[in-house]
């Protein structure tokens, strides 16, 4: 858990700057300069800011505890970071870019296979495999009747996630379906009820496909044992 908690920290240190040059409106190209006008490396840089480093420090010490030394960890370690970084754009702008739930669609099924070569995986690399285009086609379906509802960067996210909840199993999509959708609605009202939303108001649904993501895989490596 140790390596967990320092892989979270670490990576999170490079997340802000990450953010800050990808939250922008669909329309306009990532942000190449600082507010101060300094132009940015191509690449993330690590700050001291505190809040991401640690939250993907929890996160990721939370999944190795319900994952245990198996193969499968290290996808989950991987792709906890790009999680946490595509909530955060989608939370600041109402986005999911490309850039990040394309290449997170192909890697986490690939990466899947890889831990399904190794002993003592506890998933079932076929079922992630049908899971992926199956969520895929709801959040697609789900998409056409409401457009404004539920956007189409996050049908190309539900890809990531039906490979992952599907790695441990049929119940464990369900759950981690419901749970998106549960706390999307729930937060939805309770905007409703403070008067910050209306029924038109449109909300990021990403952090709550992510979480409902994260709760699934760390109920479906518990149950796995």
């Amino acid at each position: 858990m140790a390596v967990a908690l320092l892989w979270g920290a670490a990576t999170g240190s490079l997340l802000t700057s990450a953010a800050y040059r990808l939250s922008v409106p669909p329309d306009q190209p990532w942000r190449r300069t600082a507010p101060d006008g300094t132009p940015l490396p191509p690449w993330p840089i690590p700050t001291r800011s505190l809040p991401l480093p640690a939250l993907t420090a929890v996160l990721c010490a939370g999944l190795a505890a319900a994952t245990g030394p198996r193969p499968e960890l290290a996808v989950w370690l991987l792709a906890t970071p790009v999680a946490v970084l595509l909530a955060v754009v989608d939370i600041r702008v109402h986005r999911l870019p490309d850039l990040l739930t394309l290449p997170l669609a192909a890697a986490i099924p690939a990466a899947l296979g890889l831990a399904a070569l190794l002993p003592a995986h506890a998933g079932d690399w076929p079922t992630a495999l049908l899971a992926t285009p199956a969520l895929a086609a709801l959040y697609l379906a789900l998409h056409l009747l409401n457009p404004s509802g539920l956007a189409f960067g996050d049908v190309k996210l539900s890809l990531a996630a039906g490979a992952s909840l599907g790695w441990y199993g049929w119940p464990t999509v369900l759950v981690g379906t419901f749970t998106a959708f549960a706390s999307g609605a729930l937060y939805g009202l309770l905007l409703i009820a403070l008067r910050r939303a209306n029924r038109r108001s449109t909300i990021p649904f990403g952090p709550f496909l992510l979480g409902g993501v994260y709760a699934g895989v760390v109920l479906g490596a518990v149950a796995a044992g």
